[in-house]
């Protein structure tokens, strides 16, 4: 059982794209996440990229991993680059398990390639 007040998972906000998440990442907690997350992405400026650090997370199951992927997606529709640091030992080995680790461990890598991709097409 979980002791009370550790459960709720948290988004703080650091600023230029920088957030925190700490608590319980969860099927109970993503939902509300991943809803103050969409409203606070909205509101960065245009450039500014997303650094999320998972630093502070406790457990987390499957629902973490999907909210990793849906932030995936909105920074793509949002066109910025993003970054996930900390990434609990919990969520890589199911994004292993789940053949995603590429997207979420290696967003550098991937952007690196695209970014090399990118050059390759205009000198070729």
């Amino acid at each position: 059982m979980r002791e009370p007040g550790i459960s709720r998972a948290r988004l703080e906000s650091l600023g230029a794209g920088r957030f925190r998440i700490s608590g319980v990442l969860d099927a109970s907690t993503a939902r509300e996440v991943l809803e103050q997350s969409a409203a606070r992405f909205a509101q960065l400026k245009e450039p500014e990229d997303l650094e999320i650090d998972l630093g502070g997370v406790g457990e987390s199951d499957s629902a973490g991993l999907a909210l990793l992927i849906e932030w995936l997606r909105m920074a793509r529709q949002q066109h910025k680059a993003i970054r996930f640091a900390n990434v609990p030992a919990q969520i890589e080995a199911l994004a292993r398990i789940s053949e995603v680790e590429d997207l979420i461990g290696g967003t550098e890598k991937g952007e690196k390639n695209e970014k090399n991709e990118k050059a390759e097409k205009k000198s070729g």
